[in-house]
């Protein structure tokens, strides 16, 4: 089976733009991802962010399935730790009688946010993240029908009644990940854009030591972050961008994102320079060419069934074209 192709949207806020128009862009790219062939499409949950809008992926997720016919629609993802497994069931249950056989449950046990954020997410919740695979197991349970793992809660059952189940997805970015969604034998999807490093050797890892329990085969995708210009001289400019960006963010230095000009024009050292072309195992950027063998080499290496790609660009305009010509690169429509 070839490589299938999916989309990760944290809802990004342009410049000049409020969050209005961020969850606007969503609705349109994922209008548009779904003419173009791609398999699903994930949101995110970020929390007092000032550039992410995508703070609740549940709501959003019944605005985008309504405004898309074909493609799977799910949480990229929610962080449990945070919340109670049978809620979180029941939300996604009542997506699935919404939108039957197009949901997908994606969960994660980052906090998403800062520390304190957190805190005020948990309120009065005691349980710590040592508790968490056991919210695991009793959420499985929830969605799914089946017994809880928690004694006092056997008898209890998540509503409403569905034929069918979303699909549950763990997420991470770490081998501790990896090993939980083997061991719960769940679809895993690493994202390689957080922590490029352990990448191969997490999914290789989740392959091996997989265990039949909630699915009968192992089954994984990879989150990259990717760009697709037109040509090579914009695709440098998108590095630029990105690399002054991180400059800014190990600098503490807060605001909106660079624009491509302030990226040019930025004085970068040769040290800058190297750091940038050295940085390039964490984002794949270039023509479509360039990304598409990117991306396929990637997944290839680390055995990914699908690849779920992340793209923030200054301009919505240049964000949709990149979704475009990657789906043009890999033949999808």
């Amino acid at each position: 089976m070839s490589l299938r192709l999916g989309v990760l949207d944290q809802s990004p806020i342009g410049r000049g733009e409020n969050a209005a128009d961020a969850i606007a862009h969503s609705a349109t790219l994922a209008r548009r991802c779904d003419e173009l062939g791609y398999h699903r499409y994930w949101v995110a949950e970020h929390h007092a962010s000032d550039t992410l809008a995508s703070s609740s992926p549940e709501i959003l997720i019944t605005r985008l399935a309504a405004e898309t016919c074909r493609m799977r629609i799910g949480s990229g993802g929610v962080m449990l730790s945070h919340y109670s497994p049978y809620k979180v069931a029941e939300n996604f249950r009542l997506l699935e009688v919404l939108y039957p056989g197009r949901i997908d449950l994606g969960v994660g046990r980052a906090p998403g946010s800062d520390g304190l954020t957190a805190a005020a997410l948990a309120y009065g919740n005691p349980l710590g993240i040592e508790y968490y695979p056991a919210k695991v197991k009793d959420l499985l349970a929830f969605v799914s029908g089946r017994e809880p793992l928690t004694e006092a809660f056997r008898n209890l059952k998540a509503t409403p009644a569905a034929e069918t189940a979303p699909e549950v997805w763990m997420l991470g970015s770490s081998f501790d990940s990896a090993a939980y969604a083997a061991r719960f034998g769940l679809a895993y999807s690493h994202a390689h854009f957080i922590a490029p490093q352990p990448a191969v050797g997490a999914l290789r890892q989740y392959r091996a030591d997989f265990a039949p329990e909630h699915l009968d085969a192992p089954y994984s995708s990879i989150g990259v972050f990717a760009i697709v210009a037109e040509d090579g001289d914009k695709a440098e400019g998108f590095l630029r961008l990105r690399e002054l960006q991180r400059i800014r963010r190990d600098r503490g230095i807060r605001g909106p994102p660079p624009t491509l000009a302030e990226a040019a024009a930025y004085p970068f050292t040769q040290a800058d320079l190297e750091s940038m072309h050295g940085k390039r195992s964490r984002q794949i950027v270039g023509t479509a060419s360039e990304v598409k063998g990117g991306i396929e080499e990637l997944a290839a290496e680390a055995g990914a069934d699908e690849a779920i790609v992340l793209t923030i660009t200054p301009s919505f305009e240049d964000r949709l074209r990149s979704y475009e010509l990657l789906a043009e690169a890999f033949g999808l429509a």
